[in-house]
C-alpha cells in the first residue's frame, strides 16, 4: 500500500484578498498564490488563508461562511472579542477574524488606530488556531499589517515546531509608530522589546525581518534594491544584516481572471491565435471615451496610483510635448495625490480629444483599457514587482517600463532579441519621452507591431513557476 504523503501546512496571513476585499497587488497575490500552491500536481502543500472580516465583505460572501467559534484576544490592558469564520473558494480554505469594532469601517487602512487594529489581528491569528482544526507548519505573513505575526511567534508564543516567513510587498510602508504603542498596544515582554525598536520608535517591519526564519520579497531585482539606501526607505541596515535569509521571487498573475479569450467585459474576445478581436476592443474603448482614432497614433494607457514612486513626475514632465506633437492618445485610470489628480484634470482641458483621465478605480473598466490600449506605461522609480505590466502583455498592450524591481525581471526590450516591450533606465522625463517616441515610431510599422503584440499574447505570467519556487522555499525552511 502506498504511504500517504504528508503535506506541508501553510497559513497565509494577509490583510486583504480578492474577491473579498482588496486595494492592490497584495490582495491578488493572497488569492492566486495559495490557489496555485494547492493545485500543484505534487499535492505537497496545503495552503490556507486568514484575513480580517471587514465590513465591506459582501453579504453574498458572508452567507457562504461557516461560524467556527468565538474567543477573546488580550491586547495589553484590552480584552477584545474574536469571532472565527470559514469558507472554501477555488480549492482554498479561507478563515476570517471578526471584530466589528476594528474592521467594520468604510475602508481598509488609514486610521489613527491602525497599529492597534493589526496588532489585534496578529494576535488573533494565534487565537484562531483553537477553532480552525489546522495546525500550520509555517505561518506566512505579508507586509507591515501582519508584521507582528513572526514577532509574536518568536517572542511570545514560541511554538518550536512552527516556522515563520515574512514577505515584503512594499518596503515604503513599514508600520512606524512612537514608542508609547509598545506598552499600550503591542505588549511584548521587556527583554524582547528591542526587536521592534528602530530610530527612536517602533518599526513593525523591522521586527518581522529580525524574527522571521525567511524574508521574501516579490522579485529578484527588488531583493537586491532593498539593500540600497536609495530604495529601502531607511530599512537597509536591517535588511543588509539579514541578507542571508532574504529571497526574491517574481510574482505571477491569475490567468483565469486576466484572460482576453474569455473576459466577459470585452466587446470581442481574442488570443494570439485569433488576435483580430483586439482591434474591435480598441475601437470600442475609443468610442466609449470619445477619443478619435488614427491608425498611426497609438493609444497609450496608464492604470496606477498617482504617487511619486510610480513615476508620475516623469509623465507630467513630458506628456504635454507628446500630445502637442500628436505622438499618442493618452488614457489614465486611477487615483492618488491631489496635485497629480489636478494636473491630469487640466491636461484634458489643454488637449481636447487626445486625453481621457478617469480618477477612480474600476476593475472591469481596467480590463477594457488593457484590451483597447496599444501601449501600457509604467515608468516607476520603485516597483517591487508590479502586476500591470504582466496583465498588459496578457491583453496585448505593449508595456513601456523603467528597468527597476519586477519590471526589470519581467519585461525585456523589444529592440533586442525576443523582447516584450520598451525599457529605459535613466529616471528622467527626457528618457521616458525618447522611449515613448521610439515605441510610437515602431507602431507605424504594422507588421513589426503585430508580431510584437502576438509575442506578448503568447507569454505566460501565470503562477505555476512562482508557486514551485515558493514550495521549494517552504520545504527549505522546514529542514
Amino acid at each position: 500500500m502506498k504511504k500517504e504523503q504528508t503535506k506541508t501546512k501553510i497559513l497565509f496571513v494577509t490583510s486583504e484578498a480578492v474577491p473579498f476585499v482588496h486595494t492592490g497587488g497584495l490582495g491578488e497575490v493572497a488569492t492566486a498564490l495559495p490557489k496555485a500552491l494547492n493545485a500543484r500536481k505534487q499535492q505537497d502543500i496545503d495552503c490556507r488563508v486568514i484575513l480580517p472580516l471587514y465590513g465591506s465583505v459582501s453579504q453574498e460572501m458572508r452567507e457562504k461562511m461557516e461560524f467556527l467559534g468565538a474567543g477573546c484576544v488580550n491586547l495589553s490592558w484590552r480584552a477584545q472579542h474574536m469571532g472565527v469564520f470559514q469558507m472554501e473558494l477555488d480549492g482554498v480554505i479561507y478563515y476570517f477574524i471578526d471584530n466589528e469594532y476594528y474592521f467594520r469601517r468604510s475602508k481598509l487602512y488609514g486610521y489613527l488606530d491602525d497599529c492597534e487594529r493589526y496588532a489585534y489581528f496578529s494576535k488573533a491569528v494565534f487565537g484562531a488556531l483553537q477553532f480552525i482544526d489546522f495546525v500550520p507548519d509555517i505561518i506566512h505573513a505579508n507586509d507591515w499589517q501582519c508584521a507582528l505575526v513572526p514577532v509574536y511567534q518568536y517572542a511570545v508564543y514560541r511554538r518550536e515546531f512552527m516556522k515563520t516567513i515574512f514577505t515584503i510587498h512594499n518596503v515604503q510602508y513599514q508600520g512606524q509608530y512612537g514608542w508609547d504603542v509598545m506598552g499600550d498596544i503591542i505588549d511584548l515582554p521587556g527583554d524582547e522589546q528591542h526587536l521592534l525598536e528602530y530610530k527612536g520608535g517602533v518599526n513593525l517591519m523591522k521586527g518581522a525581518v529580525e524574527c522571521a526564519d525567511i524574508v521574501s520579497t516579490v522579485s529578484p531585482t527588488y531583493a537586491k534594491e532593498l539593500m540600497d539606501p536609495a530604495t529601502s526607505f531607511g530599512l537597509d541596515p536591517i535588511l543588509r544584516k539579514n541578507e542571508h535569509k532574504i529571497r526574491g521571487i517574481l510574482n505571477g498573475i491569475d490567468t483565469d481572471i486576466y484572460n482576453p479569450s474569455k473576459d466577459s467585459s470585452l466587446v470581442k474576445n481574442y488570443s494570439f491565435r485569433r488576435p483580430e478581436g483586439k482591434a474591435e476592443c480598441r475601437k470600442a474603448l475609443a468610442e466609449k471615451l470619445g477619443l478619435p482614432l488614427d491608425d498611426d497614433v497609438p493609444v497609450m494607457a496608464m492604470i496606477t496610483r498617482m504617487v511619486e514612486p510610480k513615476g508620475m513626475n516623469l509623465v507630467t514632465g513630458c506628456i504635454d510635448r507628446l500630445l502637442d506633437d500628436g505622438v499618442v492618445r493618452f488614457v489614465l485610470l486611477g487615483t492618488g495625490d491631489e496635485a497629480y489628480e489636478g494636473f491630469f484634470r487640466q491636461l484634458e482641458g489643454r488637449h481636447p480629444g487626445q486625453v481621457r483621465c478617469m480618477l477612480e478605480f474600476n476593475g472591469e473598466f481596467s480590463r477594457q483599457i488593457y484590451a483597447g490600449a496599444d501601449m501600457f506605461l509604467m515608468p516607476s522609480r520603485i516597483e517591487a514587482c508590479g502586476l500591470a505590466q504582466m496583465i498588459s502583455c496578457r491583453y496585448g498592450a505593449v508595456p513601456i517600463v523603467r528597468k527597476t524591481g519586477g519590471l526589470a525581471d519581467s519585461i525585456t526590450d523589444c529592440r533586442g532579441e525576443n523582447g516584450r516591450g520598451f525599457t529605459f533606465e535613466e529616471y528622467s522625463p527626457q528618457e521616458l519621452e525618447r522611449t515613448i517616441r521610439a515605441a510610437a515610431e515602431m507602431f507605424k510599422d504594422k507588421e513589426a507591431w503585430a508580431k510584437l503584440v502576438e509575442h506578448d499574447l503568447r507569454l505566460n505570467f501565470g503562477w505555476k513557476k512562482a508557486a514551485g519556487i515558493y514550495a521549494d522555499m517552504y520545504h527549505e525552511v522546514m529542514k
